[in-house]
């Protein structure tokens, strides 16, 4: 017996896209199987490490616990959509990373964080949860900081 798949429309980095999706499947698995998106990855499946983040609906998020089916008709940003091109430019500026394996959810993260009110900006807080196993930390603090003071 196999697993029932539901039909969902995803906006993704500005593209709807119709797929269908088990009970099971989570946004990670949509983007990076279905969709070809690869800037979202994997390492911990538990969301702590902050590799598959992405914004849904302009909130960071682990896609790794998201589930697919209620992404239905939401609004996804990744580190391919463009929308954060200031965030990607800071990290080339200050060499914010290394293998470049966390970056995608580091920059999709301080880019949500951008958007929020700027009072409510906090580095720490967008840094948080997010493991760079190069140490890459005081390039991307810089990256970071840079962008809060313009």
């Amino acid at each position: 017996m196999t697993n029932p798949e539901y039909p969902i429309t995803l906006r993704v980095n500005g593209v709807n896209h119709d797929v269908l999706v088990g009970a099971g499947d989570t946004l990670l698995d949509v983007l990076r199987e279905r969709l070809h998106i690869y800037s979202c990855r994997e390492t911990c499946g538990i969301g702590v490490c902050g590799s598959c983040t992405v914004r849904l609906n302009g909130r960071a998020v682990s896609s790794c616990l998201t589930m697919a089916f209620t992404c239905s008709a939401a609004e996804v940003d990744t580190a391919e959509g463009g929308s954060a091109g200031r965030v990607q430019q800071a990290f080339l500026d200050h060499q914010a990373f290394q293998c470049s394996f966390c970056t995608p959810g580091f920059v999709m993260s301080v880019a949500a964080m951008l958007d929020e009110p700027a009072d409510r900006r906090d580095a720490d807080a967008a840094l948080s949860g997010h493991l760079c196993r190069c140490c890459s930390y005081q390039q991307i603090r810089a990256a970071v900081q840079e962008l809060l003071e313009s």
